[in-house]
């Protein structure tokens, strides 16, 4: 594909042409070098406004808060299924949720599945725990030689977490948990919480609703190790979400209102160390209840999609922007737990064991350099760039966006493929 250059004077942001509160990216061209000053300051604040929502106020974090600590009392009171997982769970996730307290199932409102491979030993980090059910499934699955860390600003989902723990430990007989009160967007402010001291971060239906989710994601690259990752589900959308809907306290509390813009998000989590984030799975979210459909149709937005989507982010400092071929290929043991003929990477990225597996640099590096290379043998090197892979495209990743079902890992890529 052809690759349009720009010297740094090309583009100019105009704040001046950006609505109060909009999060998009306005652009004007000029062929001059003049006006750079107030060209920065307005690149600045664009960027700023399209990850900082305008329209949160101190109030946003009570609101969420008195929502899911107060509004629902359990899973069966939300009014779409953005916050329900959709995907079929493992049997070994199965067995592990039998065994957790039925108080903290109940207060479940995850919107994906966020339990990655190979946890045995390591630390991880659960964003919005909540009531605490991902912290006890990986809780088993660190086992007693791993840590599992939640944090959450809800009070009444907080107690619940905690109040089980001494249940959850007689359970499974070792104890590995700890739960922390406060905001995700402020995770600095948790003293016990330190650099490059976390192997796998997951979150579950939450960033969406922090207003600051650029301040989430630079946090989770500086507490993860090299190699470690981000592995998370969250609500997105087809186009930006209006500022009409961004204040609506009901929909901000379903996770639709705070859903980022797909392409957004990818921009966001590049900007943020995550030089290719790598989608897992998605499925299209329903609307079950007649006034938020009607909320959204009065607001003139009834083409407005949202899908769950679970993705992986490595924190690893040689990725690339895109998919770049330089001939090598991977080898798979078929030695991860649970997968003896195949495993997936994401959804581009079935590996069957023992085949010959062509991929990019990248692919291989997210292979190489992190908690998987003992299960590959590696072919190969970079000494000889190819060019870029064929299909490293731009369209919407999501496959459930064409055909309205739920896309599971390695069957089928969505447009926005690579290798």
């Amino acid at each position: 594909a052809e690759t349009m250059r720009f010297t740094p004077a090309t583009i100019l942001f105009s704040a001046a042409a950006i609505p109060q509160g909009s999060s998009a990216f306005v652009t004007t061209m000029s062929s001059t070098a003049g006006g750079n000053d107030a060209a920065l300051k307005a690149t600045v604040e664009a960027k700023d406004s399209l990850f900082v929502d305008a329209t949160a106020t101190s109030g946003t974090h009570e609101s969420v808060s008195e929502y899911y600590g107060q509004t629902l009392s359990t899973s069966d009171d939300l009014k779409t299924n953005a916050c329900c997982t959709g995907s079929s769970m493992p049997r070994h996730i199965k067995s592990a949720i039998s065994k957790i307290h039925p108080t903290v199932i109940a207060k479940y409102y995850g919107c994906g599945l966020c339990v990655p491979d190979l946890l045995d030993g390591t630390t991880v980090l659960d964003l919005g725990c909540g009531a605490g059910r991902d912290v006890y499934i990986a809780s088993q699955l660190v086992g007693p030689n791993g840590k599992v860390i939640g944090v959450d600003m809800t009070p009444e989902q907080l107690d619940v977490a905690k109040e089980t723990q001494p249940y959850h430990a007689d359970k499974f007989g070792f104890a590995n948990t700890e739960f922390h009160l406060g905001k995700i967007e402020e995770l600095d402010q948790i003293e016990s919480l330190e650099d490059n001291s976390v192997d796998v971060i997951v979150s579950n239906c939450v960033i969406n609703l922090c207003p600051d989710k650029e301040a989430v994601l630079k946090s989770c690259y500086r507490l993860l190790k090299p190699g470690g990752e981000l592995y998370f589900s969250d609500v997105y959308s087809n186009r930006r979400v209006p500022e009409s809907l961004r204040k609506d306290k009901v929909l901000w509390g379903e996770c639709l209102s705070g859903a980022l813009y797909w392409n957004d998000f990818q921009n966001l989590a590049k900007r943020c160390g995550f030089a290719d984030p790598r989608l897992v799975e998605d499925a299209p979210i329903t609307i079950e209840n007649d006034d938020v459909q009607a909320t959204i149709d009065k607001a003139g937005q009834g083409n407005l999609d949202f899908y769950s989507a679970t993705y992986r982010l490595f924190k690893l400092d040689d990725l690339e922007p895109h998919c770049e071929d330089y001939g090598q290929a991977v080898i798979y043991k078929g030695t991860i737990p649970r997968h003896p003929s195949g495993w997936s990477l994401d959804d581009h990225h079935y590996i069957e064991a023992g085949k010959v597996f062509p991929v990019c640099g990248n692919t291989w590096n997210m292979l190489a350099q992190t908690r998987f290379s003992e299960h590959f043998d590696f072919i190969g090197n970079f000494d000889t760039h190819y060019g870029i892979f064929d299909g490293c495209g731009t369209s919407i990743p999501y496959q459930s966006a064409t055909t309205g079902v739920s896309s599971k890992g390695g069957s089928a890529g969505g447009g926005g493929g690579c290798c």
